[in-house]
């Protein structure tokens, strides 16, 4: 065994252990599998369950953030107005010879060895010349590959019988919380800042999916989305991460070529300009102390601004958490935007619903506003049965956005539709307003599950004395503790029974074995993570004392059955060390 984990990387062990103790496998393996799905057997189900609830613990119990659970399925016209139709595409390429379809940045990450960032921003004209100027071929057959065009990567469906009703696979959560902004406002009590977390499954079509549970086609994501008034973006928490240090890799050093780490506190990033949105830097202050609860130290981790053609097209500045993996190095596992108004406005546009908010001023305050006026003259001809919805629609838009637009481009879109400047009439007026309207403006922290579950899964794997043992933060781990009887004889299993059955009412997970010697026992649970052990011996019968384990040190203390409950919870909620358990044995 020592000498299959010196020549075998971590990623290779992880996985075996993965399949063989039923944390994760690939899907429908007796069809052969499917590359991009993957089933959790029951210690992973466990473990992916109590990551997720310590994500609510920070953002939800800590921060007031409400959760909500939408569908899986959104109507066409939903993607249409936040741009993933348009945007959500990534190219490809297809041998000739054999038909392998690849996704044609990361062919030429691999063959050119391009930059991610560089790989990226290549047109699909310019990918074309570097395939030719590197001469690269299909990895598989050596083939020459075709033209390369854009692969749409979300799933596309229809909703009922009617093939004109096409909906898509939600690629993300965060939609599913724009489009019931009004509601959720209103369930805020009509105040900002509030935010809304979804989390739940997500379906992206990938080209080619590598990298295990890095890269899936379905998979659980996180999304937050914390709305706020754009001219009063004072964050309540930042007393509290304020001194919290964040290792930065900018966008101004990536451009030189440069991923040199800058290491910052929140406040001085702030100051300094590197973070725009103090909303913003405080997220990614809990994310990085997140990571640092499921076992990554803050020195594997890392914020890596991204450049303005590898941000989203929602985003004004984004950064990338990133963590240290064995086998890939730097990978992302949450990502953190500043999505300015963008998706709220486009739904606001496209479905013709209201989503500003309005903020009443302490005394009122005389401004010459602008007005646009819809000349249904103009209107009727130009969008026949439309006309009186696009003219409310633009009673609703901003007139000094609308009249910007108009003589900049010399039209304004709203929504699918061009207005021109000979549509509507534009005035100024003196008015006294009361308060002011305005969409909220929006920082989206988000999530990956799925790499959550696997950094935590990495950093908790370690070998001690030729054992695998699994060492999960004692607050994340799928079964805390297991019972054991010393010998399968003389009444031990009867009573180890009951204090598992003790145990269990108490609200603890607990995982009962009496296969094998007490070693093997012992060695099972570590591999399998569980924080502690309960052993039940002939003094247990005599006295009622049970010898309590830890899975790191392997120490060994005792105490009576009766204290174990209050104890364990204690040390559960990180409140006592394991020597607090009992007496040293």
């Amino acid at each position: 065994m020592e000498n299959k984990m010196k020549n075998t990387d971590k990623f290779t062990l992880i996985n075996e252990l993965a399949r063989r103790r039923g944390f994760f496998w690939q899907a429908y393996e007796m069809y052969g599998g499917v590359s991009g799905f993957v089933t959790y057997g029951a210690l992973g189900a466990k473990l992916k369950q109590k990551i997720e609830n310590k994500v609510r613990e920070f953002f939800v119990s800590n921060l007031g953030i409400m959760e909500i659970e939408g569908p899986i399925i959104a109507p066409g016209k939903v993607f249409e107005a936040s741009g993933h139709v348009d945007n959500f595409k990534e190219p490809m390429v297809e041998c000739l010879q054999c038909k392998k379809k690849i996704r044609a940045d990361h062919l030429l990450q691999e063959t050119a060895k391009l930059s991610a960032s560089e790989a990226e921003k290549l047109s699909l004209k310019e990918i074309k010349e570097t395939i030719e100027k590197y001469g690269v071929r299909c990895p598989d057959c050596c083939g020459d590959f075709g033209e390369p065009k854009y692969f749409l990567t979300m799933f596309q469906t229809t909703i009922g019988p009617y093939s004109d009703a096409v909906g898509y696979g939600r690629p993300e959560a965060a939609q599913g919380i724009f489009v019931e902004f009004r509601r959720l406002y209103e369930m805020a009590r009509e105040k900002l800042p509030f935010g809304a977390m979804q989390i739940g499954h997500a379906l992206r079509n990938e080209i080619s999916p590598r990298q295990g549970l890095i890269r899936l086609r379905e998979f659980t994501i996180i999304d937050i989305e914390f709305f706020f008034d754009p001219e009063d973006p004072e964050c309540f928490i930042l007393k509290d991460v304020e001194k919290e240090k964040l290792r930065l890799v900018l966008a101004e050093n990536k451009l030189r070529g440069s991923e040199e780490i800058v290491e910052t506190t929140v406040k001085e990033a702030l100051e300094k300009g590197y973070i725009k949105i103090a909303w913003q830097a405080a997220f990614m202050a809990l994310a990085k102390r997140l990571l640092m609860d499921l076992g990554v130290p803050g020195e594997k981790q890392r914020f890596v601004e991204k450049l303005p053609w590898e941000r989203a097209h929602y985003s004004k500045q984004s950064f990338d958490q990133e963590v240290y993996v064995d086998r890939w190095g730097w990978v992302e596992v949450s990502g953190h935007a500043y999505r300015t108004d963008y998706d709220l406005k486009q739904h606001m546009q496209f479905s013709g619903v209201d989503t500003r908010v309005f903020k009443e001023y302490e005394k009122p305050v005389e401004k010459e506003k602008t007005f646009v006026k819809p000349l249904m003259a103009k209107l009727g001809p130009a969008f026949k049965g439309e006309a009186q919805k696009i003219a409310e629609m633009l009673l609703e838009a901003d007139p000094e956005e609308v009249e910007a637009s108009i003589k900049e481009r010399g039209y304004y879109m709203l929504g699918q539709h061009r207005i021109l400047p000979e549509y509507i009439e534009i005035t100024r007026e003196k008015v006294k307003e009361l308060g002011r309207r305005f969409i909220p403006h929006v920082v989206e922290p988000s999530f990956g599950s799925d790499r959550l579950f696997y950094v935590a899964l990495e950093y908790a794997y370690r070998v001690k004395d030729d054992r695998v043992v699994l060492s999960f933060p004692r607050d994340i781990a799928p079964i805390q503790i297991g019972v054991y009887p010393l010998v399968n004889k003389d009444g031990l299993p009867q009573k180890a029974l009951q204090v598992r059955e003790l145990l269990a009412n108490e609200g603890f997970a607990v995982e009962y074995d009496d296969a094998g010697s007490i070693g093997r026992r012992y060695a099972r649970a570590d591999e399998a993570g569980i924080p502690l052990g309960v052993t039940i011996d002939y003094e247990t019968l005599k006295n009622d004392t049970v010898t309590v384990r830890d899975r790191d040190t392997w120490k060994q203390v005792r105490n009576s059955i009766d204290n174990l409950p209050e104890l364990l919870c204690k040390y559960f909620r990180k409140k006592i060390s394991f020597e607090d358990l009992g007496n040293p044995v």
